[in-house]
């Protein structure tokens, strides 16, 4: 949301400023998720870490998408943003 914030007071265009911004974070994002969730898969079958590793896998991945994709979307709708 800052990289959105400050291309727009640069004079970028808002649709994009969003873009621009969404497209630069999906790599690091991306990878810092991938890797963890990753990792976690052999401990998917420890009878005492499993469920741990599940639900760790899980967060990640929701969370993953909730920064990749449903924030970019609720802030082009909270700063009426459209595509002209």
């Amino acid at each position: 949301m800052d990289e959105i914030t400050l291309q727009i007071n640069e004079g970028t265009e808002p649709v994009t400023a969003l873009i621009d911004s969404s497209q630069s974070r999906l790599r690091p994002v991306m990878m810092a998720s991938l890797t963890t969730i990753l990792g976690m898969i052999p401990l998917l079958s420890d009878a005492m870490f499993g469920s741990l590793a599940a639900a760790i896998m899980g967060g990640l991945l929701c969370s993953t998408l909730i920064t990749l994709l449903f924030i970019p979307i609720l802030y082009a709708l909270f700063f009426k943003i459209k595509n002209d």
